[in-house]
């Protein structure tokens, strides 16, 4: 088992490998499993990245994101010209249903809000505006429509877990209650614990994931 110095020293150094993030205003903190990354960034996109970056270290059982964006004179922009940014994007993604969506932006703080059919559809609204300029934060409020019974996305997250080269079905127990799916178990890494949780949100009808997966140590 890691210690916190080496966890800690662990996810620095992937940080600096990144390209996508500048590691030199970032401080990291380790304890029991818990990463903390404070300082900052230049970019939205940027603070996205270094919180996946550290999410993927062996060793890693949960990330706290405190890193603040500070926008550099080139990127900065209007909420007009951001609010526009936005509509577009969410007009020219095939996948983002942008007639159900409303936007308000706020001091580069975008907020969604609206209802889609599928949790992929609330993922692409998100992810089509989050590299643009001048963002300084999305905070999505979008919500997932239900559309199957309980019983049916049950099996649907179980024959896909079984499907996947990168889970191991048997360690892992869904249960759903309404259009909630808990799941448990033990898994090997955070990516597993990741892709065990997109596989649950892909079902349709899903409106919230528990995460109540244990990561190896």
């Amino acid at each position: 088992m890691r210690t916190n110095i080496q966890l800690q020293h662990d996810v620095s150094e992937e940080l600096q490998y990144e390209p996508s993030v500048d590691a030199a205003e970032i401080g990291v903190t380790a304890r029991d499993g818990i990463v903390t990354l404070t300082g900052t960034v230049k970019t939205y996109a940027e603070k996205i990245s270094a919180a996946r970056t550290a999410e993927r270290v062996r060793g890693v059982g949960a990330v706290v994101d405190e890193l603040q964006v500070a926008l550099a004179e080139p990127h900065l922009r209007t909420d007009e010209d951001i609010a526009q940014a936005v509509l577009n994007a969410l007009k020219w993604d095939v996948v983002v249903p942008d007639e159900r969506i409303k936007i308000k932006v706020e001091h580069g703080y975008i907020t969604l809000d609206g209802t889609v059919d599928y949790n992929y559809q609330q993922i692409a609204a998100v992810n089509a505006i989050r590299n643009l300029l001048g963002v300084k934060g999305v905070h999505n409020h979008i919500t997932v429509r239900p559309l199957l019974i309980p019983s049916q996305v049950k099996a649907q997250i179980e024959h896909a877990f079984r499907r996947s080269a990168e889970l191991d079905a048997k360690r892992i127990k869904v249960d759903v209650a309404g259009t909630t799916v808990t799941l448990r178990g033990i898994v090997r890494t955070w990516s597993e614990r990741t892709e065990a949780k997109r596989a649950a949100w892909a079902a349709p009808g899903v409106t919230q994931v528990e995460d109540e997966l244990t990561v190896a140590a």
